[in-house]
């Protein structure tokens, strides 16, 4: 059995959660989301918990999907009521962000600007060097943020590029001091 799969999910005052034809509708102060259920998760609402479960708990697959769903809704609940944020930070001199409207306009040493467009639920709020990226659906700021940061991984020689706020870049030494040591 899934042990993540077999806990209630809580469902928090000032939320409303439905059910209809294999898709889970959650809605609350922050927004509303929707997932499609797998044919072989069953969803149940009782008490003001939310119970998931599958057609056959001694199926590998099956307790694979049991605890993924369970994780999904939970987050869509978490979402629509607290909401969900990622921190970057843009490093490295002469590097510059800069906010207009639904993209974020990028500096980063290469011969032009690099805008990237924020998808719908998606918002940025700009501190100096710092990028905030938030939204209701975990799973839209995560993503959003790797795309962020692809477009200049951090140096591993330097520390420049654009990286998590409390991600540590190891740096390595380099040639002139590995040659030094020698």
């Amino acid at each position: 059995m899934s042990r993540i799969g077999k806990k209630p999910i809580e469902i928090p005052s000032g939320i409303e959660v439905k059910i209809n034809n294999g898709v889970i509708n959650v809605k609350g102060p922050k927004g509303e989301l929707n997932l499609k259920l797998h044919p072989d998760v069953i969803v149940e609402i009782k008490e003001n918990k939310i119970i998931v479960n599958v057609k056959d708990d001694n199926n590998v697959d099956q307790r694979a999907l049991w605890g993924l769903f369970s994780r999904l809704i939970n987050n869509m609940v978490i979402g629509v009521k607290e909401g969900y944020e990622k921190k970057m930070e843009v490093v490295g001199v002469g590097f510059r962000v800069a906010l207009q409207g639904n993209k974020i306009v990028l500096n980063l040493g290469f011969s032009h600007p690099v805008e990237f467009i924020l998808p719908d639920g998606i918002k940025a709020e700009l501190d100096k060097n710092i990028v905030t990226l938030s939204g209701i659906d975990k799973q839209l700021v995560g993503e959003t943020a790797a795309r962020l940061r692809r477009i200049r991984k951090p140096d591993v020689y330097k520390g420049k590029g654009i990286k998590y706020a409390d991600e540590v870049i190891k740096k390595k030494p380099g040639k002139a001091a590995a040659k030094a040591a020698a």
